[in-house]
């Protein structure tokens, strides 16, 4: 059954993303330039909490239990996000991405997210709506997933396999080297892509993945799309200034990756015996809190060995 909401809710909703697209685009990256990591902090400390405060105002507007699906759904999206910002890291290290540049990846890599959520959660709500016996699909999924993610073992970035990249160097010749901030440019009377759109492609073909997992985790503690899609959508709004917060710190949450799994596999199996073991909302976000929670803390008491 889909959620139908008030107009205030929407109307709020869409007020509060258009302004932090318009703050971020038109007023803190009029020029595309490296965040330092002061700035950074305090754009990601705003963002967090705007989404923490807009789940205070579905609390008010709509109920507890709706504010509770938003949190846990918001919980999960933030974690995995965070997980995601690795591998982009590992793409801009594979591909040496100027550090001026990086900031205009993430740029439309986002704006590419957003979209791509929208249509996979409107996609997902239909088919849950139609044949539920989905959710013991999605489920399944989590949970191998989250067991692959326990395995040991470095993440491997293998650009010649990815589709859109092999597509990419079929239809357009690449350039040598990066061109400045241009993805494609007009060159001897033909057309060029440049490295900098191979990243983009690559940068937007591992948000795909990992929607995979994150969107059926939320549906996990929410079948409301409203929901499923603000939770998604701040998680991702905070992606490019938490990059800039990590960046130089990510070897520090070495265990964060093996806590995600842990939510994946708790999602996961919640969703497999749902029709037998009532899990409260409240105690899931307890546990994915608490999971996060300890992966950061037992990441820095037990610091990686080099």
């Amino acid at each position: 059954m889909v959620t139908t909401h008030s107009p205030e809710v929407w109307g709020t909703f869409l007020v509060v993303v258009g302004a932090l697209l318009v703050l971020d685009l038109a007023v803190l990256n009029r020029r595309p330039h490296v965040l330092a990591p002061k700035e950074a902090l305090g754009w990601s400390v705003g963002i967090i909490s705007l989404a923490l405060l807009f789940g205070g105002f579905l609390w008010w507007e709509v109920g507890h239990q709706t504010a509770l699906e938003y949190y846990a759904g918001y919980m999960i999206e933030l974690s995995l996000s965070v997980d995601n910002l690795f591998v982009f890291l590992l793409i801009f290290q594979y591909f040496a991405v100027p550090p001026a540049l990086q900031p205009r990846v993430l740029k439309w890599g986002i704006f590419g997210a957003m979209l791509m959520r929208g249509v996979m959660i409107a996609a997902g709500a239909l088919l849950l709506s139609r044949f539920t016996w989905i959710i013991y699909l999605f489920g399944g999924i989590l949970v191998l997933t989250g067991l692959r993610m326990l395995r040991p073992g470095e993440e491997r970035i293998e650009p010649e396999r990815n589709p859109l990249i092999r597509l990419a160097r079929r239809l357009f010749p690449v350039t040598s080297g990066y061109e400045g901030p241009h993805f494609v440019l007009h060159s001897a009377g033909r057309w060029m892509a440049t490295p900098l759109l191979l990243v983009l492609l690559f940068v937007e073909w591992s948000d795909l993945v990992f929607a995979i997992d994150s969107i059926p985790a939320v549906f996990a503690v929410t079948r409301d799309p409203f929901v499923v899609y603000a939770s998604n959508l701040f998680a991702i709004l905070g992606l490019r200034a938490l990059f800039f917060v990590l960046a130089g710190a990510m070897d520090r949450f070495h265990l964060l990756k093996p806590g995600v799994a842990l939510i994946l596999v708790f999602v996961g199996l919640k969703m497999l015996l749902g029709a037998w073991l009532h899990v409260s909302t409240l105690l899931s976000l307890g546990v994915i809190v608490g999971i996060l929670s300890c992966a950061i803390g037992l990441s820095l008491l037990r610091p990686a060995r080099a």
